[in-house]
């Protein structure tokens, strides 16, 4: 395979996997944990689960990746991607589906540092639009499997979206197995656990000292709090609001519109104006339509604010990932890849969990307001940071 093959294979099982993954993931995971009798602290943690199994893998997943090759590691990716969805028609309660979420979460913890670092390799001049390419065709599954998923959630029901999603992801299985990924095996030293783990820990220690790759990660993982946030809860602002579930789908499907248009041209824009003012640029917007979110209940409104945040959230993205891979060693690439996945995760999954606890006892929009200053002070730290690094 060619470079621009091989792009083409990951960019193609990204697009299919995600769709699978974004259609259970929001609005459907909310409405169906709700309907199980979850409240709103439960809720955010079933949402926040799947993005904790990141917390814990995509660093040793990313480290791996350097060691045994990326394809080793997509393999196994693609496949929890493809079979979950099959298993949550069965579940009955809120136990079952917090355990299915956090083994449904292996999926992305495993394919994304890899997938990322894949791209990395095989663009190295131009990460930045790439990367953006790259991760706005995974945005295409938040473009369409939210708007599919809350579709098939209020006309069929559940079970028929979650099997849907099911064959979804098969078809990025299929896809990554029958066609060869032409990205090359790093050459082992020695056999057995021992020099693994030795090579994992070079990996971890090298990026832990890397300051900007720790600097640009948690900046990130801010935007992902206000990510994880928007995933959890604007389900259930948006029905009650006056919403039906296709139409809260719709919102996250603008914003991932506006986001997978944005992020090639912004990734190109980094490429030649630089990442650090992009970065700050994009947590300003992202601040901003968050906040006014909880202060609106009109339709066409939330549509202008969802593809705003979609904007911002591309800016940041599109930034930040290449970022990280021009500070980084190229060996050490899926270990740097893998670190910001980490703290991404660890602000995704603090969303829902900060949310739930904060709209359980005050409000949204007091919720929604202190999640958008813990943005506005990311930014303010990233840039007082990246003049000292």
């Amino acid at each position: 395979m060619t470079t621009s093959r091989s792009f083409l294979l990951i960019c193609t099982v990204g697009i299919f996997c995600f769709i699978s993954y974004n259609m259970i993931r929001m609005p459907a995971l909310s409405l169906f944990a709700e309907s199980l009798g979850a409240s709103p602290e439960r809720i955010g943690l079933i949402v926040s689960v799947s993005t904790l199994m990141g917390v814990l893998l995509k660093l040793p997943s990313g480290a791996l990746s350097d060691i045994y090759g990326r394809r080793f590691l997509l393999r196994i990716g693609v496949v929890a991607f493809g079979l979950p969805p099959f298993l949550y028609p069965f579940i009955n309660d809120v136990d079952m589906l917090t355990a299915l979420r956090a083994m449904h979460g292996l999926a992305t913890a495993i394919f994304a540092p890899s997938a990322l670092a894949t791209v990395a390799e095989l663009y190295r001049e131009q990460r930045g639009r790439a990367l953006g390419t790259y991760t706005a065709c995974t945005q295409s599954g938040a473009l369409l499997g939210p708007f599919l998923g809350g579709y098939l959630v209020h006309t069929v029901g559940f079970s028929t979206a979650f099997v849907t999603a099911g064959v979804f992801g098969c078809i990025g299985m299929a896809l990554f197995y029958s066609l060869h990924l032409d990205v090359a095996t790093p050459p082992r030293n020695g056999k057995g656990l021992s020099p693994v783990l030795s090579e994992m820990w070079k990996g971890f220690a090298a990026v832990s000292q890397n300051k900007k790759v720790l600097i640009t990660s948690i900046t990130d993982a801010a935007k992902m709090i206000a990510n994880g946030a928007l995933m959890a809860f604007l389900p259930l602002y948006g029905v009650a609001a006056g919403l039906n579930p296709g139409e809260v789908g719709l919102l996250f499907t603008v914003q991932a519109v506006t986001s997978f248009f944005s992020k090639p041209i912004m990734g190109r824009v980094s490429d030649r104006v630089g990442r650090q003012p992009l970065i700050l640029l994009g947590l300003m917007v992202c601040a901003a339509t968050f906040v006014c979110i909880p202060h609106v209940s009109m339709f066409p409104v939330l549509l202008m604010l969802s593809s705003g945040f979609g904007f911002g959230e591309a800016v940041v993205s599109s930034s930040s990932s290449a970022l990280v891979a021009d500070s980084s060693e190229f060996k050490r690439l899926g270990a740097g890849l893998g670190m910001q996945g980490t703290i991404m995760d660890i602000g995704h999954a603090s969303g829902p969990l900060l949310a739930g606890v904060l709209i359980a006892n005050l409000s949204y929009v007091q919720a929604f307001a202190i999640i958008a200053g813990i943005q506005v002070v990311a930014g303010g730290v990233f840039w007082a940071a990246m003049k000292r690094a």
